[in-house]
C-alpha cells in the first residue's frame, strides 16, 4: 500500500525520502535544493511536479534499469494523456521538441548492502517561464499544451505505471 507525505516547500524530495519506509511517496509544491544526477540543481518552483517514490530493497542493483522504467512511465503518461511525442534521452531526461520537461533522479540508498532505492522525478507541468539559462533547453507541459494540467492525476498515472513495470522485476 502506497502513502502519499505532501510538502509545501522541501530542500528535495529524494533528500527526505531517505527517512521514510518502502512505498512511500513524497511530493512537493516546491523544492529549494532539487538536484540532477550529476549534483546540478533542478529548477523546481510552484507549479511543477516534484515527487520521489521509495522503494523496497530489490535485487536490482543496476540504477539504470530503475531510470529507465520510470522514464517510461513519465513518457506514457505524457503521451497517452496530451498526445505529445516525448523523447527518452538516456540516461535521465524526457524531452518535448528537443527541450528537457523531466529530470529523473534514482539513488540506492545503503549500508553494508542496499537498504532501499529512491526514483526521483522531476516534473515541468504548470510553469509558465523558465530562468534565461534555462530558456532555450527547458519546456512545460503548460508552455507546450498552453494550459494548466493536473499534477495530482499525472502523479497517480505515472506511479501506476511504474507500478506494473515494477511488479515484474521487484
Amino acid at each position: 500500500m502506497i502513502s502519499i507525505k505532501r510538502f509545501k516547500k522541501i530542500s528535495s524530495t529524494n533528500a527526505e525520502a531517505r527517512t521514510f519506509k518502502p512505498w512511500t511517496i513524497l511530493v512537493a509544491e516546491e523544492q529549494d535544493s532539487g538536484r540532477g544526477r550529476k549534483g546540478d540543481q533542478w529548477f523546481s518552483p510552484k507549479g511543477g511536479l516534484y515527487f520521489s517514490l521509495v522503494l523496497p530493497k530489490s535485487d536490482i542493483h543496476d540504477l539504470q534499469i530503475l531510470t529507465v522504467l520510470a522514464g517510461l512511465a513519465v513518457a506514457k503518461t505524457v503521451k497517452d494523456n496530451f498526445n505529445l511525442e516525448p523523447l527518452i534521452k538516456l540516461p535521465n531526461d524526457v524531452l518535448i521538441n528537443g527541450k528537457k520537461v523531466c529530470g529523473i533522479l534514482t539513488e540506492n540508498i545503503v549500508g553494508k548492502e542496499v537498504k532501499f532505492s529512491v526514483i526521483g522525478i522531476g516534473l515541468n507541468t504548470n510553469i509558465s517561464s523558465f530562468p534565461p539559462d534555462l530558456r532555450k533547453t527547458a519546456t512545460s507541459l503548460k508552455l507546450e499544451l498552453k494550459k494548466e494540467v493536473n499534477n495530482e492525476k499525472i502523479m497517480k498515472e505515472i506511479v501506476s505505471q511504474l507500478e506494473k513495470q515494477l511488479k515484474a522485476i521487484i
